[in-house]
């Protein structure tokens, strides 16, 4: 079976990662600075958060949201599967699943951006010829000595022939049919901006319509398309803090993406709560259900 066989060099912690490997066209939401293998189908990821962000920074500036962390995973999933197991650059990344804790009193904005370390191991790596077909992978995230979160990915990797067959009709860099209705006020869910507000109420105080706007500088950092799944994130986040006013604070992520969600045709998010506790973000598309999320949070 072919294992990783070489490593692109980078400048070590003086400047981001290119860009093209983690999938970002903008040079400000690249989080990644460094890589290393340290044995095999195991690297270390170097990365620095900013202290200020439009979205993953709380609104006072003191706390990291886990949404950057859950950014700064996917983004390190990406670089390892492009510099360490050959995927050419153009083929398409498809989320699978995804779980993600974290610990809110080590996501603290310090006087410096925070610059953590993760220990990434990639298992059930899956190859269709030479080519890797997808893999799972864990990733440990320390920062300043301390475990701030831990992960677990799934994800498939499509060919740019395979995934132009798959999303034939489907037109990169569209807009929706109609421009995004009126959001939740920002303040309920924890932003400043109405454009950062991804949800839009409706009737139901547990149901609203997601809001895609696909000039958002950060959601649609490229042209794509379909729904990307930060935003499908994002919306289970604005869920929670809206549904329980602001009282709870999503600090994990268990989320299952079944399909994609298109541009073209509404997309509804519900949240029930579990006998547990645990909240359940639920998206769906005409009958079909697009993604499910299990969103763990601490009281304030």
């Amino acid at each position: 079976m072919p294992r990783p066989r070489r490593r692109v060099e980078t400048p070590s912690m003086t400047a981001t990662v290119a860009r093209e490997l983690v999938h970002r066209a903008a040079v400000a939401e690249t989080l990644l600075t460094d890589w290393k293998r340290t044995e095999a189908d195991r690297f270390q990821v170097s990365a620095q958060w900013p202290r200020a962000h439009e979205l993953h920074v709380s609104c006072d500036r003191t706390a990291y949201d886990p949404l950057l962390v859950v950014e700064t995973v996917r983004q390190s999933g990406t670089l390892i599967a492009h510099t360490e197991y050959d995927v050419p650059l153009g083929h398409q990344f498809v989320l699978d699943d995804l779980r993600v804790e974290t610990s809110a009193r080590h996501l603290a904005v310090g006087v410096l951006p925070a610059e953590p370390i993760l220990d990434i191991t990639f298992t059930d790596v899956r190859y269709r010829g030479a080519r890797l077909a997808g893999a799972r992978y864990t990733a440990e995230v320390h920062c300043a000595g301390e475990q701030v979160a831990y992960a677990d990915v799934g994800f498939t990797c499509l060919s740019t022939a395979v995934y132009e067959r798959l999303r034939a009709g489907r037109t990169i860099g569209a807009a929706p049919d109609r421009p995004p209705r009126t959001g939740l006020p920002p303040a309920g869910v924890a932003r400043v901006r109405p454009a950062d507000v991804v949800l839009s109420p409706t009737d139901g105080p547990d149901r609203w319509e997601l809001r895609v706007d696909t000039a958002h500088p950060v959601f649609f950092d490229h042209p794509l398309d379909h729904v990307p799944g930060m935003l499908l994130l994002e919306a289970a986040r604005q869920a929670v803090l809206w549904w329980s006013d602001r009282k709870r604070d999503p600090v994990s992520y268990h989320a299952r993406f079944h399909r994609y969600a298109e541009l073209d045709s509404p997309v509804w998010v519900g949240l029930t709560c579990q006998d547990d506790g645990t909240l359940q973000v639920v998206g769906e598309q005409g009958e079909s259900t697009i993604f499910e999320c299990l969103v763990g949070t601490a009281g304030r």
